[in-house]
C-alpha cells in the first residue's frame, strides 16, 4: 500500500547562522546527533498542530541552546524514513542569544565557514540549504 500525505512525517528545523565573533564572517552551526552519529541542521519533528515556523525555532533553542530570529524560508526536504515520506521545512534564522550545552539529542556544535560546514555536513541533500542561504541573505 502506498503512503499517504498523512503518513507523511512533519518536521522543521532551521540553518542557524551568525557573523563569527572574530572576523565578522558568516558562520553556520551544524549540530552532531549521537543516536545517528552525524552532522546536520537543527531539526525534529512537529509536535501536533504545531505551526512549522513555531516547530523550528522551538528545535534549534532545544538542540543548541540558541534562541533563533527567523528569517526567510528556505527549500523543505523530501525523503524516505523507514519507507514513510518525510518533509523537513527549513527557514534561515540568526541566533541571537544563547550558549551550548550538550543534551541528550546534540553532544556538540560546531559554527563553522559555509563551505567547511557543506564538507562536514553527513547527508549531501543538506548542503542544498548551506547554498542557498546567501541567497536569501543577500550576500550572493
Amino acid at each position: 500500500m502506498a503512503p499517504t500525505a498523512d503518513d507523511t512525517i512533519r518536521a522543521a528545523g532551521c540553518v542557524l547562522w551568525r557573523r563569527s565573533p572574530f572576523d565578522g564572517e558568516l558562520e553556520i552551526c551544524l549540530v552532531h546527533r549521537p543516536k545517528y552519529d552525524d552532522w546536520s541542521h537543527p531539526k525534529g519533528k512537529l509536535k501536533r498542530g504545531e505551526d512549522p515556523l513555531t516547530g523550528a525555532v522551538r528545535e534549534v533553542e532545544e538542540e543548541t541552546g540558541y534562541v533563533a530570529a527567523p528569517g526567510a524560508a528556505l527549500p523543505a526536504l523530501r525523503y524516505l524514513v523507514a519507507g514513510r515520506p518525510k518533509e523537513v521545512r527549513y527557514w534561515a534564522a540568526e541566533a541571537v542569544d544563547g550558549h551550548f550545552t550538550p543534551n541528550r539529542e546534540v553532544d556538540r556544535v560546531l559554527w563553522l565557514s559555509p563551505t567547511a560546514a557543506r564538507h562536514r555536513l553527513t547527508q549531501s541533500r543538506d548542503r542544498d540549504l548551506v547554498d542557498a542561504l546567501p541567497d536569501v541573505l543577500h550576500l550572493a
